[in-house]
């Protein structure tokens, strides 16, 4: 009976989405976010929809997982990825200083239609890893909590999907940002209640949470931490969720609103990793991605509120994917026309592509973030030469910083054949992804301190 009572509050919440997005939208509202007046979002609509766009599925199952095998070094290494929000507001801030209206503003002014390229093309594979990751955690949880239907969790993924989209179709961005405040309120009320129970039951100790190993050792928990310390300042910006959010208001509420989001989002990421945290410390053995592993630890009410959790998250972030895709296929690439069919057709196209994905073999969820995080980390030598120093930067060094960037994120997603593992140092994955990134940061900085001047 639980299970279908976990998806029955799951259906009442979807239609609560459907109920808060506007029955009306312009093509304002629909690829900016603005009401029908034309008024901006407020303060609090975008620190939740930032928030709870990114605290999806993904984020925490990972945080939980490396909480599991790493300790505590595990859970602050992912959290770090959270600093995204203040270096992605310090970004914001000096592009519009600068003038620019979105980071391919900035781009296209330096670099032309090479800047642009690049960066769509990165930020479009981000789009559709936002789509596959959290179907993947639906189709996860689906086959955990209803094993005897495990045959039928790709129907589910479709099924959520589909809802995600109807919605998002309808609304757009103005769509996204309404539901998401809805959807982020339930979160909080869902996950702090799962949270007390946790922290207040005998078994929990906090000395031991914080100072916990996990079941591999600690190590490579901290090598996750010196990747995402090198990943952090670029991350941000290949985040077109972020970036989007970033250019809605007046600078100053936006700078407010990243600075609100960062602190909130950090809480709420190291909470949920120590539920992994401690499946490890009471000894629980790890099963499918540890949502098994809770069953078993926790009361069926707490287990339920942990489901909801990140069933709510990932219907969160893919509506946020889907407007964002909207945006980045109709202003940006300007492949379809700027209206409500254009953007809803280009939705479309992203979520057959991201559910496709879903539905092929892969399962990895940390793979998609070191993918892509390291596939972004062209913009940083580009960013701080550039935007942050102020120097012109030849259109050959940014080419030569994206190809560095982008042949280091193959190398570590092909790390298991024999083409490429033969060529990495022989160590743990982290360590390799560790080693990747000083390498296409070395390559990227070089390139444009050499390809630099005055303006």
């Amino acid at each position: 009976m639980q299970p279908y009572t976990i998806f029955g509050v799951f259906a009442l919440v979807v239609l609560a989405s459907l109920v808060v997005a506007p029955r009306r939208v312009t093509a304002e509202g629909f690829f900016r976010g603005q009401g029908l007046g034309g008024d901006a979002p407020g303060l609090w609509m975008l620190v939740l929809s930032q928030v709870t766009t990114w605290i999806f599925a993904r984020s925490l199952m990972n945080s939980a997982i490396l909480g599991y095998y790493y300790g505590s070094a595990g859970v602050l290494a992912y959290a770090a990825y959270y600093g995204s929000f203040l270096t992605g507001g310090f970004i914001v801030g000096r592009l519009r200083a600068q003038g620019a209206g979105s980071v391919q503003d900035w781009l296209a002014e330096r670099f032309g239609a090479p800047g642009t390229v690049c960066y769509n093309l990165v930020i479009a594979l981000r789009l559709l890893s936002e789509v596959f990751a959290n179907l993947l955690v639906i189709g996860l949880i689906f086959a955990a909590i209803l094993p005897e239907l495990a045959a039928w969790k790709d129907v589910a993924v479709l099924a959520v999907g589909a809802m995600a989209l109807l919605y998002s179709a309808w609304g757009g961005l103005s769509a996204a940002l309404r539901t998401d405040m809805m959807q982020m309120i339930v979160f909080l009320v869902v996950f702090g209640a799962a949270f007390i129970a946790l922290v207040t039951t005998p078994q929990f100790d906090a000395v031991a949470v914080l100072t916990a190993q996990g079941v591999a050792g600690s190590y490579n928990g901290w090598v996750l931490l010196a990747v995402a310390a090198l990943q952090v300042f670029s991350y941000p910006v290949h985040d077109p969720v972020m970036m989007d959010r970033g250019f809605l208001n007046d600078p100053a509420t936006t700078r407010r609103s990243f600075h609100y989001a960062f602190w909130l989002s950090t809480l709420l990421i190291l909470a949920f990793g120590v539920f992994g945290v401690q499946a490890a410390l009471v000894g629980a053995a790890y099963e499918n991605e540890l949502i098994g592993t809770w069953a078993t630890m926790f009361p069926g009410w707490v287990f339920a509120a942990l489901i909801l959790s990140l069933m709510i998250s990932a219907l969160s972030t893919l509506d946020s994917a889907l407007s964002s895709a909207a945006r980045l296929v109709v202003e940006e690439l300007k492949l379809a026309p700027r209206n409500l069919l254009g953007g809803r057709l280009a939705m479309i196209c992203f979520a057959v592509l991201g559910t496709a994905l879903t539905l092929s073999e892969s399962q990895s969820l940390f793979d998609a973030v070191a993918v892509s995080g390291t596939a972004s980390m062209f913009l940083t030598p580009v960013l701080v030469i550039g935007l942050v120093l102020g120097r012109g930067i030849a259109v050959w060094a940014y080419v030569v910083s994206f190809a560095a960037a982008m042949l280091g994120a193959l190398v570590y997603f092909l790390r298991g054949s024999a083409l490429v593992s033969g060529w990495l140092y022989e160590g743990h994955k982290y360590e390799q992804l560790l080693l990747i990134c000083c390498v296409v940061l070395a390559t990227g900085f070089a390139a444009t301190i050499l390809g630099s001047s005055r303006r």
